[in-house]
Protein backbone atom coordinates (compact mmCIF):
# COMPACT_ATOMS: atom_id res chain seq x y z
CA UNK A 1 0.00 0.00 0.00
CA UNK A 2 2.45 2.48 0.52
CA UNK A 3 4.39 1.66 -2.43
CA UNK A 4 1.29 2.33 -4.10
CA UNK A 5 1.42 5.68 -2.66
CA UNK A 6 4.98 6.36 -3.19
CA UNK A 7 4.85 5.77 -7.24
CA UNK A 8 1.60 7.70 -7.70
CA UNK A 9 3.41 10.51 -6.13
CA UNK A 10 6.60 9.99 -7.89
CA UNK A 11 4.62 9.40 -10.99
CA UNK A 12 2.42 12.68 -10.92
CA UNK A 13 5.87 14.82 -9.99
CA UNK A 14 7.85 13.16 -12.42
CA UNK A 15 5.08 14.24 -15.13
CA UNK A 16 4.98 17.46 -14.34
CA UNK A 17 8.87 18.14 -14.41
CA UNK A 18 9.07 16.45 -18.11
CA UNK A 19 6.02 18.24 -19.08
CA UNK A 20 7.50 21.56 -18.37
CA UNK A 21 10.81 20.62 -19.74
CA UNK A 22 8.70 19.67 -23.45
CA UNK A 23 6.98 23.14 -22.90
CA UNK A 24 10.02 24.85 -22.86
CA UNK A 25 11.56 22.87 -25.61
CA UNK A 26 8.72 23.61 -27.69
CA UNK A 27 8.56 27.39 -26.86
CA UNK A 28 12.12 27.64 -28.35
CA UNK A 29 11.44 24.96 -31.53
CA UNK A 30 8.62 27.97 -32.24
CA UNK A 31 10.89 30.80 -31.84
CA UNK A 32 13.32 29.71 -34.16
CA UNK A 33 10.90 28.69 -36.48
CA UNK A 34 10.03 32.14 -36.07
CA UNK A 35 13.06 33.49 -37.23
CA UNK A 36 13.12 35.40 -33.90
CA UNK A 37 16.97 35.30 -32.79
CA UNK A 38 17.32 36.97 -29.65
CA UNK A 39 14.56 35.74 -28.25
CA UNK A 40 14.98 32.43 -29.82
CA UNK A 41 18.63 32.28 -27.81
CA UNK A 42 17.23 33.09 -24.25
CA UNK A 43 14.55 30.78 -24.95
CA UNK A 44 16.74 28.09 -25.68
CA UNK A 45 19.07 28.71 -23.03
CA UNK A 46 15.97 28.71 -21.00
CA UNK A 47 15.38 24.83 -22.22
CA UNK A 48 18.80 23.65 -22.29
CA UNK A 49 18.72 24.60 -18.02
CA UNK A 50 15.40 23.00 -18.10
CA UNK A 51 16.74 19.85 -19.87
CA UNK A 52 19.47 19.55 -17.36
CA UNK A 53 17.79 19.93 -14.18
CA UNK A 54 15.42 17.42 -15.35
CA UNK A 55 18.27 15.17 -16.51
CA UNK A 56 19.51 16.05 -13.07
CA UNK A 57 16.95 14.39 -10.92
CA UNK A 58 16.89 11.34 -13.35
CA UNK A 59 13.52 11.50 -14.90
CA UNK A 60 15.43 11.78 -18.40
CA UNK A 61 18.12 10.12 -19.36
CA UNK A 62 21.64 12.00 -19.47
CA UNK A 63 22.10 11.14 -23.29
CA UNK A 64 18.38 12.28 -24.12
CA UNK A 65 18.98 15.34 -22.63
CA UNK A 66 22.26 15.69 -24.63
CA UNK A 67 20.55 14.47 -27.24
CA UNK A 68 17.41 17.09 -27.25
CA UNK A 69 20.21 19.70 -26.58
CA UNK A 70 21.85 19.30 -29.42
CA UNK A 71 18.91 18.71 -32.10
CA UNK A 72 18.21 22.35 -30.55
CA UNK A 73 21.35 24.25 -30.85
CA UNK A 74 21.55 22.86 -34.53
CA UNK A 75 18.56 24.68 -34.97
CA UNK A 76 19.61 27.84 -33.86
CA UNK A 77 22.66 27.81 -35.44
CA UNK A 78 20.74 27.30 -39.10
CA UNK A 79 18.93 29.86 -37.65
CA UNK A 80 22.12 32.26 -36.99
CA UNK A 81 23.88 30.91 -40.94
CA UNK A 82 20.59 31.71 -42.63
Amino acid sequence: MKRMRQNEKRRTRNRRIRSRARTFVSKASALIAEGDRAEAETAVLAALRELDKTAQKGIIRHNNADRRKSRLMKKLDALAKS
